[in-house]
């Protein structure tokens, strides 16, 4: 793979790893103001028309030479119902085919979102990051039991390293991480390992566009619907946050695609973890708040357990695929 290619996926990634931290730090701003279901709904129904544009012209742009509909080229004239199978078209690669992956996909979407949120509350960016990093250690735990992938030991070894980083980040004698929005940074990360790997399963069958769509359609409307018992009005001067809700969530998702569909997935990945710098910046500058020894040791841990994986990865696809 050209070396240009890395190098421009390394600044997609930056950048997709500074857009998602201005959303998380949007949502923690909301989640003072509003339940945790109807933040992870707002995250949905406001980057939906977004997605939605994106998804079409995407799939528009996929579907072939749809301008010539007869296939007769470029010297014939369309068609006069060339829109008709564009639609077609768009809608045949929008349309899921496991509906089963799908409906988990947006369950789990609603509980990793609405858990995230609810940390929020009480956490700073710094520790719900630390503790949300063991996610790529689920990832690597489930992909065994889940993909039939063979985990080598090395890697169950970087597994239970990354752990422990967990409960000294979390330290039991600790105020802080050990409370219930820890708990719930640790579930979130639970439904994103899982959701990971139902997304594996579902690639095989499913096209990425229906996957993006489908999964803000279910948060957007099932968080939504669960949310509206206890929906609190949302004020006018909130505006701004929620434009910048769906403009940062939206960035980041265009942001973290290209980066990984040109470059080496082991050479980008490890710049996901920048989010921890982004997260001490923020709480510093908008909440006065600096993380202690421990949440330093901890991310420290896990961050390195992180990286050893992806790094092994690169290692054995060089073996296997020379």
């Amino acid at each position: 793979m050209p070396r240009s290619d890395n190098l421009r996926s390394i600044v997609a990634m930056l950048l997709a790893v500074a857009f998602f931290s201005l959303m998380d730090t949007v949502l923690k701003l909301l989640s003072a103001r509003y339940p945790a279901l109807q933040v992870a709904a707002l995250r949905g129904l406001t980057a939906l028309p977004l997605v939605a544009v994106y998804v079409l012209w995407r799939s528009a742009r996929l579907s072939g030479p749809w301008l010539y509909a007869d296939g007769d080229g470029p010297s014939k004239p369309r068609s006069n119902n060339w829109w008709i199978r564009l639609m077609q078209q768009v809608l045949k690669r929008l349309t899921p085919v496991n509906w089963r992956l799908h409906l988990l996909r947006g369950v789990l979407s609603i509980g990793m979102l609405s858990l995230f949120a609810y940390a929020l509350q009480a956490l700073s960016l710094a520790a719900a990051y630390t503790v949300f990093f063991v996610a790529p250690l689920l990832i690597t735990a489930l992909s065994g039991r889940f993909l039939g992938e063979r985990v080598p030991p090395a890697h169950w070894w970087a597994v239970g390293f990354g752990m422990l980083g967990v409960v000294v980040a979390m330290r039991p004698d600790g105020d802080e991480l050990l409370s219930w929005g820890a708990l719930a940074v640790l579930g979130s990360a639970a439904c994103y390992a899982v959701s990971a790997i139902a997304s594996r399963v579902l690639s095989r069958t499913d096209t990425s566009d229906s996957m993006i769509l489908s999964v803000m359609l279910m948060l957007g409307l099932g968080a939504g619907a669960l949310a509206w018992p206890n929906w609190v009005p949302v004020a006018a001067s909130d505006a701004p946050l929620l434009l910048a809700l769906a403009a940062t969530g939206f960035l980041g998702q265009v942001a973290i695609t290209a980066a990984f569909s040109r470059g080496q997935a082991s050479a980008v990945a490890p710049f996901e973890y920048t989010a921890l710098a982004w997260g001490i910046g923020l709480d510093w500058w908008l909440w006065s708040t600096w993380p202690d020894s421990a949440t330093w040791l901890g991310g420290g841990i896990i961050v390195a357990s992180g990286i050893y994986l992806l790094r092994r990865e690169r290692v054995h696809a060089a073996v296997e695929h020379p």
